[in-house]
């Protein structure tokens, strides 16, 4: 009998030891419906995500992660969506000191009437500083981990956008005539490399390259864009096709369009995203698939300042990578990429006549993987798995207008709002938990805007 207990309890031990240990790890985020918008498109009802460091280690069930991982961290998502950081691929961070400046606008008279007269008084690397921290305050309450910028003195955006632990691809302007931070397109150009190397090989930021656009830039200009992007490998992100007025504009002076324009002196390649293409032809649509370009499309902001409704069915179909943007806050006026998600399915099944034309799933893929692929950083973003950095929000689902849910993707788009968002995670690090801020003091950053918004104020009186 003695023999027989022993021999059973050494099974036992045996059992137990021939188990794997379990890991330890940063961050174990559980119990929510994991939408991981990989290539499967697989929702795990529930799931579970296993972060270490900067990297997603594992996306499973939470018996699975639980069975493998032990979080020094852990995160309850019971009741919320989990699911890839929303990526911005268009914006100017610091304009969100200019909300509500000027509406209901025609783009032209916009700028030149107040948005130019307001930025050659207020613009200072201060004021790009607090417009970018408000910026980030925003995204971060909202669920953008990552977005694309061009602005002026983008390398203060820059040293905030760290600070708050976001992920930017962050373009210094070159533009034809004096602004705020360079008084020729040489100067432009200069700014642009010192940016480029001071922020070389960085974890959160990618410094790009930003010609404003082709009608505002000579050929010799944009020839030497190119050249720089080249040289030093970095994106550049450059408005295209976004009025009419552009359209007309270059008819006239290339006989030509914007894009085929670009095309003909060599400016398109890889890891270039334009903003906007609006007004594109099929034959533009073709070039920028053969490139390889990516679009980021703003509805928002077209449709508020009747640009214009974008093609996107078609240049999907064409073989154009399409992201989606929010613009400036100058001109949407908000940084809520929900809000862009929900108005970029309903503008294509507006203008298609066709209800099926933009599905929740695709708006959805358009406001991360795609976002990512536009960027050429689909390796590392966009969806969540094991391998990729760790870009992380949790949605709540617990509204009365999220009540009841069937398809957690549907509710996404078309019932989500950006304080919906509970928790922000960027590279691994929790920047929002449960509706709280962490990396930025909310009601200094508040307070700060507010100050600076009476500058803006007199400066168009």
């Amino acid at each position: 009998m003695l023999l027989r207990v022993c021999v059973c309890l050494l099974a036992a031990a045996s059992a137990v030891f021939a188990q794997p240990a379990r890991r330890t790890v940063s961050l174990v985020v559980t119990g929510g419906i994991v939408v991981t918008i990989d290539a499967t498109g697989r929702v795990l009802s529930p799931g579970g995500v296993a972060i270490d460091g900067r990297d997603i280690v594992a996306v499973d069930t939470p018996e699975a992660v639980a069975a493998r991982f032990t979080g020094r961290e852990s995160i309850d998502a019971t009741g919320q969506v989990v699911m890839p950081g929303l990526i911005n691929t268009h914006t100017h961070a610091p304009m969100v000191l200019y909300r509500g400046l000027a509406d209901d606008l025609a783009l032209m008279d916009w700028l030149q009437k107040y948005i130019f007269p307001a930025e050659a008084k207020t613009v200072t690397p201060e004021f790009v500083r607090a417009g970018t921290r408000l910026a980030a305050l925003e995204m971060i309450q909202s669920g953008t981990t990552t977005y694309a910028d061009m602005y002026y003195f983008e390398e203060e955006i820059a040293k905030v956008t760290k600070e708050a632990g976001l992920r930017g691809v962050l373009g210094q302007p070159i533009i034809q005539f004096p602004v705020a931070d360079a008084r020729t397109p040489a100067d432009g150009l200069a700014r642009t490399e010192a940016f480029i190397k001071q922020f070389a090989g960085d974890d959160l930021i990618v410094p790009a390259v930003a010609p404003h656009s082709m009608y505002t830039l000579d050929t010799a200009t944009l020839s030497a864009v190119r050249a720089l992007a080249d040289r030093t490998r970095a994106p550049v992100l450059i408005h295209l096709a976004e009025t009419a007025d552009e359209i007309k504009t270059s008819l006239e002076k290339h006989k030509t369009t914007p894009t085929r324009y670009l095309e003909s002196i060599g400016f398109w390649g890889p890891r270039t995203l334009a903003a906007h293409g609006v007004w594109l032809t099929p034959e533009d649509m073709a070039i920028l698939a053969r490139r390889q370009v990516g679009v980021s499309h703003n509805p928002e902001s077209n449709m508020k300042l009747a640009s214009g409704a974008a093609k996107v069915v078609a240049m999907r179909q064409a073989g154009v990578v399409v992201g989606l943007g929010t613009d400036g806050a100058a001109s949407n006026n908000d940084l809520d990429m929900f809000e862009a998600m929900r108005q970029a399915a309903f503008l294509a099944k507006l203008q298609t006549n066709d209800p099926r034309a933009v599905p929740a799933g695709t708006a959805l893929q358009m406001a991360t993987i795609d976002g990512a692929r536009a960027l050429g950083m689909d390796k590392a973003l966009g969806s969540l798995e094991a391998g990729k950095r760790a870009d992380v929000i949790t949605v709540s689902m617990t509204a009365a207008r999220q009540t009841p849910m069937y398809d957690p993707l549907s509710h996404l788009v078309y019932t989500t709002h950006g304080d919906d968002v509970r928790t922000t995670i960027v590279n691994g690090r929790v920047l929002m938990r449960n509706r709280q801020v962490i990396t930025l003091n909310e009601a200094a950053v508040l307070g700060e805007a507010r100050t600076l918004a009476e500058r803006v104020r007199a400066a168009i009186r």
